[in-house]
């Protein structure tokens, strides 16, 4: 799953995080404890089961920084 980290240095490959679950009319979304990143929203049906995963890569480019987190589902 990839998440939007708005500054540098907030999260580092191999570091394990918790996220939390917010409900929106029709869809969810993602945030990495306490407020790092944000995902965008996700359809009901594909709703994250687990929620402690590892970041797999950072990534920055003209948009920002992403942050993609492997979960074990």
């Amino acid at each position: 799953m990839e998440f939007k980290m708005e500054r540098p240095g907030l999260l580092k490959e191999g570091d394990h995080v918790t996220v939390t679950e917010g409900v929106l009319p029709s869809n969810y979304y993602y945030t990495i404890d306490p407020s790092l990143a944000m995902s965008g929203n996700y359809p009901f049906r594909e709703k994250l089961l687990s929620k402690e995963g590892d970041v797999t890569a950072v990534i920055e480019n003209e948009r920002g920084f992403y942050v993609t987190v492997a979960f074990d589902e």
